[in-house]
């Protein structure tokens, strides 16, 4: 349990690891942020800081300059080099002009003089972590902004999509993989936002990559992370995500050489950057997505069967629109309200009619056509010809009237029968007579 303090926000999640050689130091470190950290590990030397780099990772190293075997800088340079993420704050007794320009060179975060005070360090590792998820969050931020980010709810109460719930559900704990199929426009990546934040990763970053939409000869740097000509890693998608879950689309499509490389990402729990010598120990839940065929993919050598063994632990089917048609008068409310909110102009009234040629239109192309739909809907100020109606009925009336609500589910099912009366009665457990007579009530 961590100390809830002021710092306790900044510092809850964090692993730091501490290094210096004098015992005394590392204990008092360790015995100030032991309580309000999420994890701290403690090296004596540069050598066994080098170790315990190799075995996990760390947010931020605290590091004393002047040790024996070299300085406390001249391993930060030389681990730069090899591929190293964490921020760094250097400890030292020496405040000259040249210390502070070599730790801006060597890519310090932040120093702080001996002798300091308890509140001293825990500002300085305070701030440091403020700026390091800062960097994240704003490098996530510019990339979904400048992609199609879908942050909807998982909506509907039909029988389809509460299996998906309840396997969501169940799933949430776990760190284990997760594959969604399903046609294109069936909510994969909605699913797959809403096991997130039932996880306990929820406050740490939930990253989306298309597999398709990257271009091949960028996708390894921008997963990866890539060691640049100054030494300095740029992280990639993988260390950006820390804590969190990494969510890959389109997994069909991904090239060839990146099938073998994530295969050995998920074997190893660790991620090289390009140019890095070292790997760095990741801390992710994995979950993929694909509306292939992938025992089609692998049959033709498109898709590699190990890799297909390591992804597929647990698959949850996306129900198309047409099996969970109860849920489309609550989909196409939802995203009328949001699409008039979000583009400044009035909202379509839903009357009746509308709603009833909603219900028993097919949605070939699931909610996404849909969604799609009634935006440009909102945009063109009226429905497209086939969804237009003229009843009397709107607002929460249209939507929740029990008749109506029978109406609509009724027809729908005459439709999937092709008109068929007996069957649609049989389907729906009610006799024949009732149907003639609701059809009687309604007309042709």
């Amino acid at each position: 349990m961590t100390q809830a303090d002021e710092y306790g926000g900044t510092l809850a999640g964090a692993s730091i690891l501490v290094i210096d050689d004098e015992p005394g130091m590392r204990n008092f470190l360790t015995k100030i942020l032991g309580p309000r950290v999420k994890r701290v590990e403690e090296a004596a030397s540069p050598r066994e800081a080098s170790q315990r780099l190799d075995d996990a990772h760390f947010d931020l190293v605290i590091l004393d300059n002047i040790m024996p075997g070299g300085t406390g800088l001249d391993w930060v340079t030389e681990q730069r080099r090899k591929g190293f993420f964490a921020d760094t704050i250097l400890i030292t007794a020496y405040a000259d002009l040249e210390t502070a320009i070599a730790a801006l060179r060597a890519g310090v975060s932040d120093f702080v003089l001996k002798p300091f005070r308890a509140n001293q360090i825990l500002g300085a590792v305070a701030r440091t972590l403020d700026r390091k998820y800062l960097r994240r969050d704003n490098a996530l931020l510019r990339r979904e902004l400048l992609g199609e980010v879908d942050r909807g709810k998982l909506l509907g109460t039909s029988p389809a999509l509460g299996a998906v719930r309840e396997m969501l559900a169940r799933l949430a704990p776990m760190p284990t993989p997760v594959l969604f199929t399903g046609a294109s426009g069936t909510g994969k990546e909605l699913a797959a936002r809403h096991l997130h934040q039932l996880s306990d990763r929820a406050d740490k970053p939930f990253v989306a990559v298309n597999c398709a939409a990257m271009a091949p000869e960028r996708i390894a740097a921008e997963l990866f992370g890539v060691v640049e000509a100054d030494n300095r890693l740029k992280p990639g998608l993988l260390l950006l995500a820390d804590g969190g879950t990494l969510f890959l689309d389109e997994i069909a499509q991904m090239p060839d050489q990146l099938q073998a490389a994530w295969l050995r990402v998920l074997e190893d729990k660790k991620v090289r950057p390009v140019g890095a010598e070292r790997e760095i120990p990741l801390n992710l839940r994995f979950l993929f997505a694909t509306n292939a065929d992938l025992d089609r993919a692998m049959e033709t050598g498109r898709f590699r069967r190990d890799l297909y063994h390591r992804i597929n632990v647990v698959k949850i089917e996306m129900p198309a629109l047409s099996d969970r048609s109860e849920d489309i008068v609550e989909l196409a409310s939802s995203f009328m309200a949001r699409f008039s909110r979000m583009l400044g102009m009035p909202a379509l009234e839903l009357d009746e009619e509308t709603l009833l040629k909603l219900r028993r239109y097919d949605w070939p192309g699931n909610v996404r056509e849909l969604k799609n739909m009634i935006e440009r809907s909102v945009i063109l100020g009226e429905f497209p010809e086939d969804f237009a109606g003229s009843g009397s009925v709107t607002g929460a009336r249209a939507l929740e009237d029990l008749d109506l609500v029978i109406q609509r589910h009724i027809l729908h099912v005459l439709d999937n029968c092709d008109g068929n009366r007996a069957e649609a009665a049989r389907r729906l457990g009610v006799s024949r007579k009732t149907i003639d007579r609701k059809m009687a009530v309604w007309g042709p």
